[in-house]
């Protein structure tokens, strides 16, 4: 099969299309011919070698996928060849730890994420994935929807409804509204009846935030404080909760614009760079800091649901033939696009 290969982590040179072997299936596997993979901003930090936890060289990028199961393992009940499905962002989990067990499967000890560990990613012919990580596809929902349903819609549904406990009434701000999490976002707390702030360094791309359900839209230049738009927004208050996407390069600004007793979510980290702040500064306003990962199984079946109803609307930017996924990777370094692209191997 054709595949995406990084042998060692670098430029997007180190991304080859290459032939390589379909890979086997076990006892608990499927073996999914990939339809469409979602390309994210983690493919660009591992292929980089930014993220390095969990991460197997050689390997095949990609973790967003869906596609059709070709061949089922004899352990692999409740799936059929012919079964239109989606994953979970991971391709192993232990399956009988406290988390498994607790539909916290995101944080099994054992897990091993797609597109990190090894030769099992999205950005290829085909996957062999776990059964215990993959969701059938409701009728009327299509391939690429599907395919960047867990981690742009399910990683936020995590975090903003079961993480941040987000009500109706409050006040959330979208950090990174424009990008691949920030725009399904912007759409799941609108729907839980949030009062929506969705910040952007892109102006061109505030209309579209509007559209998707931005209440106000704050922007600035890349690099730019922008707190005291938050508070003039807010009466001087801030907000109650912020969904953070991007991590150190808004940190300051971030801790500025949250209100006391108010919840910080992290979800993203855009670099490899650390931050000091002094606990002090959280303690006295008795915020709360959060973080979700990843998406369960449930969630995933669950925000699929929400994609059939029309609920949310997976973001698309463009679909692109496998062969371009280097294309891919320097749209994402640009920042120059809004919401995902999709890799498709018979595009």
């Amino acid at each position: 099969m054709k595949a995406v290969v990084v042998r060692e982590p670098g430029d997007v040179d180190s991304m080859q299309f290459i032939d390589v072997p379909i890979p086997k299936i076990g006892p608990k596997n499927l073996l999914i011919k990939i339809a469409s993979s979602g390309v994210c901003y983690h493919d660009v930090l591992v292929r980089k070698g930014v993220i390095k936890h969990g991460v197997q060289m050689p390997l095949i990028l990609g973790h967003e996928i869906a596609g059709t199961i070709v061949d089922v393992g004899s352990d692999a009940g409740g799936f059929k060849s012919g079964d239109r499905v989606a994953t979970t962002q991971r391709y192993h989990i232990c399956g009988h730890c406290h988390h498994c067990r607790t539909n916290h499967e995101p944080l099994c000890e054992e897990k091993k994420f797609l597109g990190d560990y090894g030769m099992f990613g999205g950005y290829a012919e085909y996957v062999s994935v776990e059964h215990d990580n993959v969701a059938l596809i409701p009728e009327g929902v299509g391939f690429d929807d599907a395919a960047v349903t867990a981690c742009t819609i399910g990683s936020v549904y995590n975090a903003l409804r079961d993480v941040g406990n987000v009500k109706i009434g409050e006040t959330v701000l979208i950090t990174g509204a424009s990008g691949g999490l920030g725009t399904q976002a912007v759409q799941i707390a609108r729907a839980q009846g949030a009062w929506v702030i969705a910040q952007t360094s892109a102006p061109e791309k505030a209309a579209m935030l509007e559209e998707l359900g931005g209440h106000k839209i704050v922007v600035h230049g890349r690099g730019e404080p922008f707190s005291d738009q938050i508070l003039k927004l807010t009466g001087g208050v801030g907000v109650d909760v912020v969904l953070d996407n991007i991590g150190t390069p808004v940190f300051e600004s971030v801790r500025r614009s949250l209100r006391t007793g108010g919840r910080w979510i992290s979800v993203g980290q855009l670099t490899g760079d650390f931050v000091q702040f002094n606990p002090a500064q959280l303690i006295l306003k008795n915020i709360s800091l959060l973080t979700a990962t990843s998406t369960t199984r449930l969630q995933l079946e669950q925000c699929l649901q929400l994609v059939k109803r029309g609920m949310v609307k997976p973001t698309i930017a463009q679909i692109l033939p496998l062969d371009r996924a280097r294309h891919a990777h320097d749209l994402m370094a640009q920042a120059k696009i809004t919401g995902r692209i999709i890799l498709r191997p018979e595009a």
